[in-house]
């Protein structure tokens, strides 16, 4: 998987050195709490090295999911681009998911927005023509993020993850 430079941010692939990082990040219920139904806070090492392996296997041409980091190296988050889970019975294609997840002590620098832009431009650079957000109702942040990224707001879904999210979309290559 490639490597995304922003003025201040590098998304990288995981590697298996970053597990301490991704460990802390996921051990702390404020990080996960908006994941879905399906997220729990990591117990151990181990399953953030498990975790790894898995963003490993999904590098694909278009999508992925990129540790973000600061230009000096330091770890601050995640961001995925990536197939959306669908809700059990939903039998649509499954379109192409954004997200993202700060370190409580990356929050509120404007680094999500920063790096989905990024994603997104080069994403959209490689083909990608439409994106959604599936956002927790009560995630003010991300759903702040999504206004910055000029993501249209299509109410609360049922399609996805199991569970009442909102859903927003956004055609790529329009401001």
């Amino acid at each position: 998987m490639r490597s995304i430079i922003t003025d201040r941010l590098i998304l990288r692939p995981w590697q298996q050195d970053d597990a301490h990082f991704l460990f802390d990040l996921e051990s702390r219920q404020e990080s996960v709490r908006y994941l879905g139904p399906y997220a729990h806070t990591m117990t151990d090492l181990e399953e953030a090295k498990e975790s790894i392996r898995r963003r490993q296997s999904l590098d694909h041409g278009i999508y992925g999911i990129w540790l973000i980091a600061s230009q000096e190296g330091v770890p601050l988050g995640n961001l995925l681009l990536k197939p959306v889970r669908l809700s059990q019975g939903v039998s649509l294609q499954a379109p192409i998911e954004i997200g993202w997840q700060l370190h409580q002590d990356a929050q509120g620098c404007g680094y999500a927005t920063e790096a989905a832009k990024a994603v997104l431009e080069d994403a959209a650079n490689r083909g990608l023509r439409t994106v959604i957000a599936i956002v927790d109702p009560n995630n003010s942040p991300s759903i702040h993020v999504c206004e910055r990224l000029h993501m249209t707001s299509r109410g609360i879904t049922q399609a996805y993850y199991d569970e009442d999210s909102l859903l927003f979309d956004k055609e790529l290559g329009i401001q």
